[in-house]
């Protein structure tokens, strides 16, 4: 296994840069443009100062587990079944919510949400893609959605030397082989670097190509991700099910986003012309980016 550093402490300065200014002040249409074309987006200042203090606290009591090719890089997946409730209430930030319902045009699933450190000495993490149409051995069949976001909410500052976001835009549109959602790049010349204010989020479409720069400051950067989809776009295969009485004890606000995971709202037996097919489409319109 490779676990060397992604990126060279004197290479983050030569890295290719987006000004944190370019997203303040974004139309929605604007913002769909960017997560739709380019990959991702960043929503500045989606939490509070006060909500992400009682966060971090409650982060700061749940077991983490470190992976497999670094100690600096631990997590905590299914964080909603934590002592964590303010952690857990962001599931259904309502600022968040609104912005991908009306991304997906349709009601949105929970697909998990974890907690995440990125640590002093973390090598940073290879470029990869969240999708996986078959399936694979690290997210299971859940992987095979055709259609997810996953939104990253920073609870510290990401500043160059403290794991910033990585990411390739546009990668998820190449028909090119090197661009298979199973292949994994440790770097790329054309890889960006994104840093925010804490309170930030990233919002990413799963198959673009992302991971995270290392670590090199003396601090821990510290996330919430959670991923959303719509209800018709459903794994290959059954998954397993929640435990309904975990999800019975959610609050009333999240445990809507926790329908079951199976759900797989299509038309199978779609005709070649079904009767009173539509003549217009403002989902798949170029005009939606404004």
């Amino acid at each position: 296994m490779d676990t060397s550093f992604t990126n060279s402490r004197e290479s983050l300065e030569r890295a290719n840069r987006i000004p944190e200014s370019h997203w303040t002040g974004l139309t929605r249409a604007q913002q769909f443009r960017s997560i739709e074309l380019e990959g991702f987006v960043v929503i500045p200042d989606l939490l509070s100062e006060e909500l992400m203090e009682e966060i971090r606290e409650e982060t700061s009591r749940v077991p983490t587990t470190a992976v497999d090719y670094s100690p600096h890089q631990r997590g905590c997946p299914d964080l909603q079944w934590t002592d964590s409730p303010r952690a857990t209430s962001v599931i259904g930030l309502p600022a968040t919510v609104e912005f991908v319902k009306e991304l997906f045009g349709d009601e949105l699933i929970c697909t998990s949400c974890q907690y995440a450190e990125s640590r002093p000495g973390h090598p940073g993490i290879a470029i990869h893609t969240d999708s996986q149409p078959y399936g694979s051995k690290i997210f299971g069949v859940q992987a095979s959605s055709p259609c997810l976001v996953r939104v990253l909410y920073y609870l510290d500052d990401l500043t160059p030397e403290c794991s910033p976001f990585k990411v390739i835009p546009r990668s998820h549109l190449s028909l090119h082989r090197d661009a298979n959602p199973y292949n994994r790049y440790l770097s790329h010349r054309d890889e960006v670097m994104v840093t925010c204010r804490a309170g930030s989020a990233v919002m990413i479409n799963q198959k673009v190509f992302h991971a995270n720069f290392p670590n090199y400051s003396d601090r821990v950067r510290r996330m919430l991700a959670i991923a959303y989809r719509p209800t018709w776009a459903g794994p290959i295969d059954d998954v397993p099910e929640r435990d309904p009485e975990k999800v019975a004890g959610l609050p009333p606000a999240v445990r809507k986003y926790f329908r079951s995971l199976n759900t797989r709202n299509i038309d199978f037996d779609l005709p070649n012309r079904p009767d009173n097919m539509a003549k217009q489409a403002t989902g798949i319109s170029p005009g939606r980016w404004g």
